[in-house]
């Protein structure tokens, strides 16, 4: 397979600051407050800084493909 199209993984880094995280997950500041809010996107403190592990982000993006298998987009049925 050509190295072209295979997709990226989260860069390795551990830990990412919210303006990072929205770069990766290209979502706003808000979406991702609502995510950590709601549970569905984990992150840590370190002092006065909320950051987000790197492994939190690739299991929200597994999760976004596991929920979206699960969808059916044939209307005709």
């Amino acid at each position: 397979m050509d190295a072209t199209l295979m997709p990226l993984a989260v860069p390795e880094r551990h830990l990412y600051r919210i303006p990072e995280a929205m770069r990766l997950l290209s979502m706003s500041r808000s979406v991702i407050y609502e995510l950590l809010r709601a549970g569905r996107l984990r992150s840590v403190t370190q002092g006065r800084a909320r950051l987000i592990p790197a492994q939190a982000i690739q299991q929200y993006v597994d999760l976004l493909i596991t929920e979206s298998e699960g969808v059916c987009y044939d209307r005709t049925a």
